[in-house]
């Protein structure tokens, strides 16, 4: 496949990282020749430094030819990215996205009209993190989690700390405990030492290990009591950081629990989110990376604090202070992928980033068109995916037992009409169902081939 990615900063850069890994053809396109000499350190790919909206650009780039083209032009008005998807489609290129940065771009009518004219999707990295967050927030026992069909099925992922009923019990243990509450819920994957395994009947769980579950909607609760974990009822948020994340938060929260407040250091921005936000949203200016500040505004009264500071390390440090004074849920949006582990080590309930987000977003639009959804969860190295099986494809030629399914991947779950299945050895897929499939990047290509 082709894709021209117009924009080599770092949530470009990250596309461009992970989509050669898939064997595509990628091109880069940016104005800035420090950000394209930074891109060729890290991944081999061809570069062109030129104006995003040039059309002798885009020829150059061969635009024409593109399978999917990609405008995420760093620190610029979202018109550019708009004007470059726009040049690219009447150019050629199949498949156009924009970054935007406006939420009135996504309401219904608004992606209508763009898709009518060419663009076929348009991403607001920043609302995919506040909307995460937010959902983080309602499901406080795991470290992250996803819903398919609705919330039928559910893959959510658990810590085990020191005192989990499941240390040093065997995968084929877990399953047996599975089986007797009729099938509700399945081990699907395990982190450990920020490697993701496909576990086998004879693995054992260990101290700190990421553990990827698919339960039914009616098995959550079971689920949750055989792990020794239950929600946190969110009424009281603390957000560290006035940024356009944390306002959308804010925004978000306010309208069903009863304070939120944020702490941010510019005075001006401070002034402006208190003009600009609800009324129960309480704005206070100041550095909340200071401990004392942080008790002065009552931290110890919150349910939950969420760190968005836009430094990594100040987001990581607050929130393990913020645990040390004992609140319940604490989340860090951390930028830098080599500190998602450390942050986890560290004691933060869920760390989220944005370029994962945005990439899950973004990915399934190399796949073969039936992939629904397409997730990366931020402690493992996999993609979730949901397809909607196609008639005739090979995934409904026999029992799952049967098929070369490939090793690093599984299937976790099949919602078929308003039925849930955990899927096993012996499930048969059938047309039209919904699979909700866990893989690792190098099985990723397999598993859609089994799809189309």
């Amino acid at each position: 496949m082709k894709i021209v990615i117009v924009g080599a900063g770092e949530v470009g850069s990250h596309l461009a990282k992970m989509l050669s890994q898939e064997w595509n053809d990628i091109t880069v396109i940016d104005s800035d020749a420090e950000r394209l000499a930074r891109l060729n350190t890290i991944v081999d790919v061809v570069t062109i430094e030129g104006s995003p909206s040039s059309i002798k650009v885009m020829k150059e780039a061969e635009v024409q030819r593109a399978d999917l083209f990609i405008s995420v032009v760093p620190f610029a008005p979202q018109d550019v990215n708009i004007v470059s998807a726009l040049l690219a489609k009447n150019l050629g290129a199949k498949r156009v996205t924009a970054r935007i940065d406006d939420e009135e771009f996504l309401t219904s009518e608004n992606r209508l009209f763009f898709k009518q004219m060419g663009i076929e999707l348009m991403f607001y990295p920043e609302k995919l993190v506040a909307d995460e967050i937010v959902d983080l927030l309602k499901r406080t026992a795991a470290t992250e989690s996803m819903d398919f069909g609705h919330g039928k099925l559910q893959i959510e992922v658990f810590k085990l700390e020191e005192d989990s009923p499941l240390l040093d019990m065997k995968l084929s243990e877990f399953a047996a405990v599975a089986s007797s509450s009729e099938l509700q819920f399945r081990v699907i994957a395990i982190t450990r030492y920020g490697e993701t395994l496909i576990p086998k009947p004879e693995t054992k769980f260990l101290y700190h290990d990421l553990v990827f579950i698919i339960a039914k909607r009616e098995g959550i609760k079971s689920l949750l009591k055989f792990l020794g974990k239950s929600d946190i009822e969110v009424n009281k948020v603390l957000i560290l950081g006035g940024s356009h994340i944390g306002e959308m938060v804010a925004r978000q929260l306010s309208s069903h629990i009863d304070t939120v407040k944020i702490i941010e250091k510019n005075k001006e921005r401070g002034i402006e989110l208190s003009e600009k936000l609800p009324g129960n949203v309480i704005v206070v200016t100041g550095d909340g990376r200071n401990s004392d500040l942080l008790l002065e505004e009552g931290i110890r009264e919150y349910d939950a604090f969420v760190a968005l500071t836009g430094n990594d390390e100040a987001n990581v440090l607050s929130c393990v202070i913020a645990k040390k004074f004992g609140v319940g849920r604490v989340i860090a949006e951390v930028e830098n992928i080599e500190y998602l582990h450390i942050a986890e080590e560290m004691g933060v309930d869920a760390v989220i980033n944005k370029k994962l987000v945005t990439a899950g977003r973004l990915f399934k639009f190399t796949l073969s068109g039936k992939a629904r959804m397409v997730k990366y969860m931020s402690g493992t190295s996999a993609e979730v995916l949901e397809y909607t099986v196609p008639p005739e494809s090979a995934i409904t030629k026999g029992a799952l037992k049967d098929i070369d399914f490939p090793r690093d991947a599984v299937i976790g779950g099949v919602i078929r009409g308003s039925e849930s299945i955990i899927a096993v050895g012996s499930t048969r897929i059938e047309p039209y169902d919904r699979v909700a499939v866990f893989a690792l990047q190098s099985a990723v290509t397999e598993v859609d081939k089994l799809f189309r």
